[in-house]
């Protein structure tokens, strides 16, 4: 495993535990309501006493969640963290009552159990003793490596915790320049995925606060919540960029986009700029612009340093349990210093990126989405069933996939192949952008849509229907068979399927199979698939009086085998386009009997041989083998 797919795989394994601190933060907004006037005078000391409790035993959530996320919610890895941190809490609490067990300590044995996880999870032990052998090995492990780890605490552990504290006090030094660092920083990593590393650090372990019952919190987010007067200055200057800039951003991407796409664009980054404003999830925005105008990315990263740096010095303290949204600036504002100031502020932040990306995507000709060959950006929540099979493919199959996470935005995949992968056929299926980590691990964006992909990919890995899968046959952009301007197959009266509109003149074979029939002319030729699905593939309407060498020149035989992707036709395209009714290509299946379901990628632009624009689920065989 790389290097950096050991660290992406850290990085989600830290977001997992964070998913509880949203409760904690509404629990204590609420607690500040007027609960005597409807006599339930209780009940804000029950909303206190919920988030607090949250916030006591975040080392042990941070624990069980870093030991799940890191092996893919094994259970033996998230009962070998809990077990550890009960053997370490005890062991060192009733040796030394003033020693914390903090967030650290927690991602610690977390990461120690997941690794523990993945190193003894098949070991195999001789067979009168193998009921404790393989993942039934790591608590017993774990209990072990926490006896001696907590007996070797003992002594650092003060030595630690003062380190804490003296590490917060530099960052405080280190002033507004410190805090521009980790804003320009944690930009940088959201790229990679791994900026929950970087914002860990401060935001869960520089710094202590010791609170009214006696209890000391470590890093900027529990002491903000813990009631510390100083936290919250490496969580403020988040804000106007969540709120203000990034939605700024999308609003300059749909005023330059062209006005044929501006109705389409407008509905997609309108959802991601009310995103980015209400919950901080900032990157379908990001990834719009980061492949196709990298040196603009890092000027955004300059940008947001500079606005945590100003809110810094204007003495602006406030905090989040999530992310930086309007969500979690309202819950918090009553724990906030000079909070407000962060709407004057967030306004000319939007004014100055909504001027300067306005100014930068029509003077350097930016590819932004709407654009000519623009980025890919897609909303298209309704198709996730029928997407995520072709998502699949495009991924090289369930036999590529060795691990598949989600977190907020984006699916983390460990792939055996990582070569199978087909950028292409993702960018078309919606994905913002794709990210290769090297060692297999690959992280593909699709936004908040990556949970619910990912589970409709489970889906069909566990159907394990019968199916074929298509690429395209040329290079150029894919239609519906509607639009055909021939009323046979746009009336599907010769088979149902899709049609290509070429740039190129070559036509590829879009499935395994053998060449049943090519035309005299070489203008169309049939294959047919293992499973039996035989595929015409008409290039151009009106051709079939185009003869001579200067039209077709087919580079396959009746009877060959071909596979995805191989030449099966070179066509002159300047002469079909002038002498023909069309340049438009069905591909259709002819026996549409045999099959039981139709799936398309979005019709849009594509490349020669890229893979899932469409895929069929096939009709089971009856006992005869025959299709139902």
């Amino acid at each position: 495993m790389s290097f950096m797919g050991n660290l992406q795989q850290l990085g989600r394994a830290f977001m997992l535990p964070m998913i509880v601190l949203p409760a904690a933060a509404v629990f204590l907004s609420l607690s500040q309501l007027p609960w005597d006037y409807i006599g339930l005078p209780d009940m804000s000391q029950h909303l206190r006493a919920a988030s607090d409790v949250i916030f006591l035993y975040l080392p042990y959530i941070f624990a069980v969640g870093i030991a799940l996320g890191m092996t893919g919610n094994a259970l033996s890895a998230g009962l070998a963290s809990l077990v550890g941190m009960f053997i370490y809490s005890g062991i060192t609490s009733s040796a030394n009552p003033d020693i914390e067990t903090t967030v650290l300590i927690g991602a610690i044995i977390g990461i120690a159990s997941g690794m523990s996880h993945e190193r003894f999870k098949d070991l195999r032990l001789p067979e009168y003793i193998q009921f404790f052998g393989g993942p039934r090995f790591v608590p017993l492990f774990m209990s072990v490596m926490s006896l001696l780890f907590a007996i070797g605490m003992i002594n650092f552990a003060p030595q630690l915790e003062h380190l804490l504290i003296a590490l917060g006090k530099l960052t405080e030094e280190s002033g507004g320049f410190g805090v521009f660092l980790f804003g320009f920083i944690q930009r940088i990593l959201v790229i990679f995925g791994l900026h929950h590393l970087v914002s860990h650090v401060f935001w869960f372990q520089i710094g202590g606060y010791e609170t009214a019952a006696g209890n000391i919190v470590y890093g900027d987010l529990p002491r903000f919540f813990a009631g510390d007067p100083t936290a919250g200055s490496y969580m403020a200057g988040l804000y106007p960029t969540m709120m203000f800039a990034l939605p700024a951003i999308a609003f300059a991407i749909i005023h330059e986009a062209r006005e044929d796409l501006k109705p389409k664009i407008r509905k997609t980054f309108l959802y991601a700029a009310l995103a980015s404003f209400l919950t901080g999830v900032t990157e379908p925005v990001e990834f719009a612009f980061l492949f196709v105008a990298p040196y603009l990315y890092i000027v955004h990263a300059i940008l947001s340093g500079i606005i945590m740096w100003v809110t810094y010095e204007l003495g602006i303290l406030h905090g989040f349990s999530f992310s930086a949204g309007a969500i979690d600036y309202l819950l918090n504002q009553h724990l906030a210093t000079r909070g407000w100031l962060i709407l004057p502020i967030g306004i000319v932040v939007s004014v100055l990126y909504y001027t300067l990306f306005r100014w930068a995507i029509r003077r350097f000709r930016i590819p932004t989405p709407g654009r000519e060959e623009g980025s890919q950006l897609d909303e298209w929540a309704g198709d996730i069933p029928y997407r995520a099979p072709l998502i699949l493919q495009a991924i090289g199959g369930k036999q590529n996939i060795v691990q598949m996470e989600s977190c907020i935005t984006r699916l983390r995949l460990k792939l055996a192949n990582e070569r199978v992968l087909d950028i292409n056929a993702l960018r078309s299926l919606g994905a913002a952008g794709v990210i290769q980590l090297g060692g297999g691990h690959v992280q593909v964006v699709f936004g908040t849509y990556s949970e619910l992909i990912r589970a409709e990919m489970l889906k069909a890995i566990q159907r394990d229907q019968e199916q074929v899968l298509f690429h395209s046959p040329m290079q150029g952009r894919m239609i519906p068979l509607e639009e055909v301007p021939d009323p046979i197959f746009s009336g599907k009266l010769v088979g149902q399927g899709v049609a290509f509109l070429p740039d190129r003149g070559e036509l590829v074979s879009p499935v395994k199979g053998t060449i049943m029939h090519i035309y005299p002319t070489m203008h169309a030729l049939g294959i047919r698939t293992p499973e039996g699905l035989e595929v015409l593939l008409h290039i151009g309407i009106d051709t079939s009086g185009l003869a001579g060498k200067g039209y077709f020149e087919a580079m396959v035989g009746e009877g060959d085998e071909v596979t995805p992707g191989m030449l099966l036709v070179r066509f002159n395209l300047q002469r079909i386009r002038k002498e023909s009714k069309s340049l438009a290509t069905p591909m259709v299946i002819t026996n549409p009997d045999m099959v039981q379901s139709w799936r398309y990628a979005p019709f849009k632009a594509v490349k020669k041989g890229q893979s899932s624009v469409m895929s069929v689920v096939l009709k089971e065989r009856n006992s005869g083998g025959e299709r139902k």
